[in-house]
C-alpha cells in the first residue's frame, strides 16, 4: 500500500463524481481505467436528482464489463464525516443529505464517500503531479473552488473531514457575498459563478483584466497558505483555471511567491494538474480504495 491508501493490487469499482453543474459515474478497474461511464447534468434534474443518480449507476454496472465490489463517490461539499450527510453549497436542493446511507441502500454495495477535491487531491498523488512530493495543495477552480491538503504524504482530514477548504480564504475584506455566508472568500470572487455575476459574462469570456484578478486572488490564497503549512507545490485543475491557460499559472505563481516570503516557501509554484480529464473519478476511486484499506 502506499502512503496515500492504494492497495497496489486494488479491486474494481463504481465510482461517482458529484459537482455543482455535472455527475459522472463510471467502472474503474484495480489498475485505474475506466471502462464504462455515463454523465448527468445536474440543472436538468432541479427535483429527484439522487433517483437519476442511483439509475446511472445501475446502469453503468449492469453494461459494465467488471464486477465492482465498492463504491467511491467524490462530492462537493461541505459534509459531515465520511459523508454520512451532504449540503454541497451548489446543489440546494441537497441539505443535510443522507447521500452515503441512500447509495448503499440501493447499490447493495459498501460507499465511501469524500469530497471531490480532496478526492482529486489522491488522485493527483497516486497518478498525477505530486507522485514525488511529501506535501502539496491539489486545487479546483471551476464553477466553484476547492481544495485538498496532503502533508508528509497523507490528507489532512480535519475535525469533520473538511479540510482543504481553500475555496473560503477570505481574500478580499468586505468583498463578494459567498454562499457559505461570509464575504470576500476565494470562492465568491475567482470561481466560475463569480466571474459570470460579477462581469456579465461567462468565464470562458472574460477579458485580461478579470483573468489576470483571478490568477492574483488564487496566488494570494495559496500564498497564505503556503506560509502557514509549509508546502511549495499546489497543482490546480478546473475549467476556470485551464482555460485561462499559461498566464494564469504565471500570474498565480508569482502572486503566491509575493505573499509567501518565508524562506522555506522560495520555490513556491502554482501547476497544471498532471490528471487529464479523469482526474475526479480517479479520484473516487481512491476514496472507494482508500476505505476499503482502513
Amino acid at each position: 500500500m502506499n502512503p496515500l491508501g492504494v492497495s497496489p493490487r486494488a479491486t474494481p469499482c463504481l465510482v461517482l463524481d458529484i459537482g455543482a453543474t455535472k455527475v459522472d459515474v463510471a467502472l474503474i478497474d484495480g489498475e485505474g481505467n475506466i471502462t464504462e461511464r455515463v454523465r448527468l447534468v445536474v440543472t436538468e434534474h432541479p427535483s429527484g436528482l439522487i433517483d437519476q443518480v442511483i439509475d446511472a449507476a445501475q446502469r453503468v454496472v449492469e453494461r459494465g464489463r467488471v464486477e465492482p465490489t465498492v463504491v467511491g463517490v467524490g462530492c462537493a461539499g461541505p459534509m459531515t464525516v465520511g459523508g454520512a450527510t451532504v449540503s454541497p453549497l451548489n446543489i440546494t436542493q441537497w441539505r443535510d443529505f443522507p447521500l452515503r446511507d441512500r447509495l448503499e441502500g440501493a447499490l447493495g454495495l459498501p460507499v465511501f464517500v469524500e469530497g471531490d477535491a480532496r478526492a482529486l487531491a489522491l488522485a493527483e498523488g497516486a497518478f498525477g503531479a505530486a507522485v514525488n512530493d511529501r506535501s502539496y495543495l491539489s486545487m479546483v477552480v471551476s464553477t466553484g473552488v476547492g481544495g485538498g491538503l496532503v502533508l508528509d504524504r497523507r490528507l489532512v482530514d480535519g475535525d469533520s473531514g473538511n479540510a482543504g477548504h481553500i475555496g473560503h480564504l477570505n481574500v478580499v475584506p468586505d468583498g463578494a457575498l459567498c454562499s457559505c455566508g461570509s464575504y470576500g472568500c476565494l470562492e465568491a470572487e475567482a470561481s466560475g459563478l463569480a466571474i459570470e455575476a460579477r462581469t456579465g459574462r461567462l468565464a470562458r469570456d472574460a477579458d485580461g483584466a478579470t483573468r489576470d484578478r483571478t490568477a492574483t486572488l488564487v496566488g494570494r490564497a495559496v500564498g497564505s497558505l503556503a506560509s502557514v503549512l509549509d508546502f511549495n507545490h499546489c497543482y490546480v485543475a478546473g475549467s476556470v483555471a485551464l482555460g485561462f491557460g499559461d498566464d494564469f499559472f504565471t500570474l498565480a505563481t508569482k502572486s503566491a511567491r509575493s505573499v509567501a516570503q518565508m524562506s522555506y516557501t522560495i520555490d513556491l509554484e502554482v501547476s497544471r494538474t498532471g490528471l487529464g480529464e479523469d482526474g475526479p473519478l480517479l479520484g473516487a476511486a481512491m476514496v472507494a480504495w482508500r476505505g476499503t484499506n482502513r
